[in-house]
């Protein structure tokens, strides 16, 4: 499990000196933790390319949003040179184009297959959005299914108007609206003070990683219910790209298909590892959850689903059609 492994190197890498043969460095951004996804594959991407450029290309990347900048607003940071790459969750910046709100429609996939064939239908149409906008896509990081956090258990569909829940992107504020739930759209970065302060009670997401930790201090309960695997989008400015030597252009290219591909390794076994982490801080897992409240979600994203498909064009049949036909 690499990219599991090199997290220690990683911290290392945030503070080591600029190698002396160095000719380009890349300032990349998350707003996310190192030890979530997100972070372990900016973490494995920037030792991949050290290592295949032979530090002729150095990414010194930043977590947490240190640099002040959330996954909605990663297009136009990375556009104005405030870094020169960085990843963002892809739901987030749905209102850029459609195809990002792809990986995280609800209840489209419910295994780490489906996710993985949906990625690749879904590469092209990503790459061209980002193209649109000056940009390269470096690799998608896949996340494990999300679940609701929650103060008090969730037994039947009537729970889900007492939830005042923090959801990832316009999609999924709009499911859990249909459901009767106070739902609001708030990055990672801005959703502690307000579940600090109490302004929120649940909130839509996996806990992957330290993120797990940080909520399982306020929401004691996970309810299962495979909202969606969704993924995040590395990016770089294509101008940035495009002034590297040939060679070194192919080598950045080849970092972000090996760290692409060990994301997806490391997820098979992600979910279980943090469930183990979520039962040992006392985090209650309900596997199955009432029919009735699974029923409620449903209703809102077939909605949701539908206003995709009016949004994104011909890519609605072109990708979800493909998916469709391939599913056994």
């Amino acid at each position: 499990m690499r990219l599991l492994s090199i997290v220690a190197g990683g911290l290392l890498l945030l503070h080591a000196p600029v190698p002396a043969c160095a000719q380009t460095v890349w300032d990349m951004a998350t707003e996310y933790p190192q030890s979530a996804m997100p972070g372990l594959a900016m973490t494995a991407f920037a030792e991949h390319v050290a290592a295949l450029t032979g530090g002729k290309v150095v990414v010194r990347p930043s977590f947490d949003a240190t640099k002040g900048i959330r996954s909605a607003d990663m297009l136009a940071a990375i556009a104005q040179g405030r870094v020169q790459a960085g990843d963002a969750f892809a739901g987030s910046l749905g209102a850029e184009d459609a195809i990002f709100a792809l990986p995280s429609l609800p209840f489209l996939v419910t295994s780490i297959t489906d996710a993985h064939r949906l990625a690749d239908l879904a590469r092209p149409y990503i790459a061209a959005a980002l193209h649109k906008r000056g940009q390269r896509l470096l690799y998608l990081t896949p996340w494990p299914p999300s679940g609701i956090w929650s103060k008090r258990l969730l037994r039947t569909a009537a729970d889900l108007a007492g939830l005042s829940i923090r959801t990832y992107d316009k999609v999924s504020r709009e499911v859990f609206a249909r459901a009767g739930a106070k739902a609001s759209s708030i990055s990672f970065a801005e959703m502690m003070p307000l579940l600090t302060n109490g302004s929120i009670n649940a909130v839509l997401s996996s806990g992957d990683g330290d993120i797990g930790r940080t909520l399982s201090k306020y929401l004691p309960y996970f309810t299962e219910i495979t909202y969606s695997l969704p993924m995040s989008v590395a990016s770089v400015n294509q101008a940035a790209f495009d002034r590297l030597t040939p060679e070194l252009r192919e080598a950045v290219d080849s970092a972000g298909r090996l760290t692409e591909t060990e994301s997806w390794v490391t997820l098979s076994s992600r979910l279980q590892q943090n469930y183990q982490r979520m039962r040992e801080r006392g985090v209650t897992i309900d596997p199955a959850p009432a029919p009735a409240l699974i029923a409620a979600l449903h209703e809102g994203a077939a909605a949701a689903r539908q206003e995709w498909c009016v949004r994104s064009g011909p890519a609605c049949e072109n990708i979800l059609g493909a998916f469709k036909a391939g599913k056994p």
